[in-house]
């Protein structure tokens, strides 16, 4: 019987508030007879800190961010300096190199120490540049999985996937971006793979019920707080719906950055100019539990995201049956089919957002269709085990190609 799979699992800040997916991955990994170890840069802001598995993550994680004074000295030592400065990336770059130098060396003597053969860097950002810098200093194989716009993930990106022995990539749109912009650095495996939900945990227990005509709309939104995520925008939306008569509730889940003391001021004093006191209310950072019960209990969810390169949420509450409203940004469309799983609504449009909320108040056969198509659409193509599955047969692939360098 061949030996398990023991893999780096390497999450920047975990866990933070957006993590659920990376416990669900890790826990199918392990149900799959992998080993994942668990390796993240430094932990979250303690506002951040909302699950119930919050604790016994953090207790399995080695925080790569806390080096030692011989890793910082070895790191710049070994460093890989003629690849480094063959980017001519420029001071930011250089930056970054200094920041993770010590940790790629926290991660080879880690790796060394725990027999680790490759690692997956869930980011494209510092963490994956310390893979690369760790590859290149005589470490483990890694790879990387792109989640969003590449413009979001820091410079040096032909460095850190050029190294990479595979990568994965969320959306077909992104894929195509990332062949116009990477090209000939890009790893020759690598592929489209969505993240997921676990549609065992996300389910209902009883049917979905169409809200009750005269009732008041119940509407959940989840997501962090910040700016791009549009929650001023659905609040807006909720302020226009209560003028044409339409009562509504909205409850939203989630934090901003800082713990609760950035942005979260700016949305509650939207919240209140618009008179919506008794009509919304910010939850904080919730539990995944919470987020499941509020999911159960809602009648639409609604997330007005400006840009989202695939969406969770939207996976979670489809996967609950509750009938979904998104908007068309990012590579949302190729989860939902607009008018078939989900309706969805241009960016930036509280008006938009307004005429579909009201659209399904006003429609409990459409509630009922898209209820049962939306959880019908994740359990297909969206769910968790997928990921777990890709990780391992890829990590095996590049272990056989050679995992540690010599």
């Amino acid at each position: 019987m061949p030996d398990p799979l023991n893999l780096g699992y390497l999450v920047p800040q975990f866990p933070g508030q957006t993590h659920i997916f990376f416990w669900r991955e890790i826990a199918d990994l392990e149900r799959l007879g992998a080993v994942p170890h668990l390796l993240s840069t430094r932990p979250p802001p303690p506002g951040l800190v909302s699950h119930d598995w919050s604790d016994a993550a953090i207790a399995r994680t080695t925080y790569l961010g806390r080096p030692t004074p011989g890793h910082a000295l070895t790191g710049l030592l070994r460093a890989p300096w003629s690849d480094i400065l063959r980017e001519r990336q420029g001071g930011e770059f250089l930056k970054d190199v200094l920041i993770c130098l010590p940790a790629a060396r926290a991660l080879i003597q880690n790796c060394r120490a725990r027999g680790i053969g490759h690692v997956h860097a869930h980011s494209c950002g510092r963490a994956a540049l310390i893979c690369a810098l760790a590859r290149l200093m005589g470490g483990p194989s890694y790879s990387l999985t792109l989640h969003g716009a590449l413009s979001d993930y820091g410079p040096g990106q032909g460095f850190k996937w050029r190294h990479a022995s595979f990568a994965t990539i969320i959306t077909h749109r992104l894929m195509a971006e990332m062949r116009d912009v990477l090209g000939p650095d890009l790893p020759a495996d690598v592929m489209v793979q969505p993240m997921g939900v676990d549609t065992e945990d996300f389910k209902r227990d009883t049917p979905y019920l169409p809200p009750a005509p005269g009732a008041p709309l119940r509407l959940f939104s989840c997501g962090r707080l910040h700016r791009v995520k549009g929650h001023q925008d659905l609040l807006s939306a909720l302020r226009l719906l209560l003028d044409r008569g339409i009562d509504v509730q909205l409850d939203i889940a989630g934090e901003d950055d800082a713990g609760g003391t950035g942005y979260r001021a700016e949305l509650q004093a939207h919240l209140e100019a618009l008179g919506l006191g008794a009509h919304a209310r910010l939850l904080g950072a919730v539990s995944g539990a919470e987020v499941r019960r509020h999911l159960l209990a809602a009648d639409v969810f609604v997330l007005a995201s400006w840009h989202e390169p695939l969406g969770v949420a939207y996976m979670e509450a489809m996967a609950c049956g509750v009938p979904t409203i998104g908007t068309d940004a990012g590579g949302v469309r190729e989860l939902i089919d607009p008018g078939e799983s989900g309706l969805l609504v241009s960016p930036k449009s509280p008006q938009g957002l307004a005429e579909a909320i009201a659209t399904l108040a006003d429609d409990p056969a459409l509630c009922a269709r898209l209820s049962e198509a939306g959880r019908a659409r994740v359990v297909q193509d969206f769910r968790s085990s997928q990921g777990a599955e890709t990780l391992i047969a890829g990590a095996n692939r590049a272990m056989a190609r050679g995992g540690v360098s010599a």
